[in-house]
């Protein structure tokens, strides 16, 4: 006899796949989330209680001042294409990473300990920085593919959308609890914060059960390997267009960093704790790009999302340039527009490394990443450089619609690009 239900043109339920859990609900992404989030927050720490030291208790120079900001970025130029190139090489990614945030925590311990000695100086502070960001140059290297390993494919967007709320969360935390802790402990002590964040990480991250399933590419020597993950970066239209606009957006964004503190203190006569108010409104934007970005994907697409995005890039220097008026007014306008570009930038990069891990094969994300890092990282100290000459010679308002003209220049990579052709899904 014919056995129907074998035969039957239905598909049994039994082996329907179950839909996956919600993120939030996901153990080893919330171990990676709060990892982050914690390890990044002490950062942000560090970032005002280093340069507090040297200047406070060193009596450091505007030089070692400027030298210490540059240790800090300068192993993304010096490391970042060959840390792309060893997170490729490794089948498994997160002893790698770990290593980097134990290294990074006991550089970070000996600030406070070698304070207590009295044997603390600039040139010791400027390895501090070096080596912590050396650490951090490889650990991001590797962190991007891990993050693609311990979530499920259909659920990559909202899970990097996540990644980059982190770097939201710690700007809008972080700079306040280093200022409380600098006050309460002296500043090399609150550096211990920075320590025990990155232990924390290491400890969390240590506690991930998903197994990597990575296969590495066949070496062909270190300098052939960097090449191709150029080669790829630029090769394809898709990847070429992306990091053309990164590139771009910050390098004017560098520049308008350089001089928006002076023009914010001394043009439109903001007092200080505003000016860190409006980094909190950043944060805040970069925490709501993150909710609403999976949401906007969903329905129009990452492409389509990407086009839109860039098109407000240049909207907070305008708002800046043309703000005045009392401070309530002040106030009101510019914390609307950091949080719009908050929004705007945690938008543009979630798409954007979406995009990167469709258009990469898996065995060389690695490098295609690194080489993104490399461009649009090492283009900050330049821009930071060209802004601060420009502000001397022109003036800082007119700097500010340079940068606004500036960041139009990301509009045409991406809509010049295949990008702009995407069928909606």
């Amino acid at each position: 006899m014919k056995d129907i239900f074998h035969d039957s043109p239905h598909p049994d339920p039994a082996v329907v796949p179950a839909p996956e859990p919600p993120l939030r609900r996901q153990r080893d992404y919330r171990l990676y989330w709060t990892a982050r989030t914690i390890s990044l927050s002490g950062s942000e720490v560090s970032r005002l209680a280093i340069p507090l030291t040297a200047a406070t208790l060193l009596g450091s120079s505007s030089l070692e001042m400027g030298a210490l900001t540059a240790a800090s970025t300068l192993p993304h130029l010096l490391f970042g294409l060959v840390a792309g190139v060893v997170a490729d090489r490794m089948t498994r990614r997160r002893p790698l990473m770990i290593a980097c945030e134990l290294v990074a925590a006991v550089m970070a311990a000996t600030v406070p300990l070698f304070w207590y000695l009295g044997v603390l100086t600039v040139p010791y502070l400027l390895t501090v920085a070096f080596v912590v960001g050396a650490c951090a140059v490889v650990f991001r290297s590797a962190d991007f593919p891990y993050l693609l390993a311990v979530v499920p494919p259909s659920q990559r967007t909202e899970a990097i959308a996540g990644a980059q709320a982190t770097q939201s969360v710690a700007s809008v935390g972080g700079p306040g609890l280093g200022g409380v802790l600098v006050q309460a402990l002296s500043a090399p002590l609150a550096v211990l914060a920075e320590a025990v964040a990155f232990l924390i990480s290491a400890s969390l991250l240590r506690s991930i059960r998903a197994t990597e399933r990575h296969t590495p590419a066949a070496t062909q020597g270190m300098w052939r390997d960097i090449k191709y993950g150029l080669h790829l970066s630029l090769a394809n239209p898709i990847l070429r267009a992306l990091l053309g606009a990164g590139a771009t957006h910050n390098f004017f964004a560098s520049a308008y960093i350089a001089i928006f503190m002076l023009y914010a203190l001394n043009e439109l006569e903001l007092p200080s704790g505003m000016i860190g108010g409006l980094t909190a409104c950043f944060g805040i934007g970069g925490i709501l790009g993150a909710i609403i970005v999976p949401r906007l994907v969903g329905r129009y697409g990452d492409e389509r999302v990407l086009l839109g995005s860039v098109l407000l890039f240049p909207s907070d220097y305008v708002v800046v340039a043309f703000t005045g008026g009392s401070l309530p007014v002040k106030a009101a306008l510019l914390g609307s527009a950091s949080i719009v570009v908050g929004i705007v930038i945690v938008t543009f990069a979630t798409c954007m490394n979406t995009l990167m891990a469709r258009e990469t094969p898996t065995e060389y994300l690695g490098r295609v990443k690194a080489t993104s890092a490399f461009a649009t990282q090492g283009v900050l100290t330049i821009g930071g450089l060209i802004g601060g000459v420009l502000g001397e010679l022109f003036g800082l308002r007119p700097v500010i619609w340079i940068c606004a003209a500036g960041g139009l220049l990301a509009i045409p990579c991406i809509w010049l690009s295949p990008l702009r052709h995407a069928p909606r899904p």
